[in-house]
């Protein structure tokens, strides 16, 4: 099993697949990806904020720092890899 933070909301997502998983038996989904944007700049981001990213244009690293300074982390509820409540 492994994981990875947000680079937006830094909460810790699962990323599915690897070593871990097959010791485990865990098939759970990945929560998260890394996106590489056209300015080729590279993010990992889960889903949630993904979604929150402009739809008009092909994001940028602005608008990743945008979206950033717009969303305050996430506080750790003990759910480690899922975002959404």
């Amino acid at each position: 099993m492994a994981s990875e933070a947000c680079d937006v909301c830094e909460r810790s997502v699962r990323i599915a697949g690897g070593i871990g998983d097959l010791w485990n038996f865990a098939f759970e989904s990945t929560q998260g990806l890394t996106l590489e944007l056209t300015d080729g700049s590279e993010f990992f981001l889960c889903f949630e904020c993904m979604e929150r990213l402009p739809d008009d244009h092909e994001p940028t690293a602005e608008d990743v720092a945008d979206l950033r300074e717009r969303t305050d982390p996430v506080e750790e509820d003990g759910n480690h890899f899922w975002h959404w409540g």
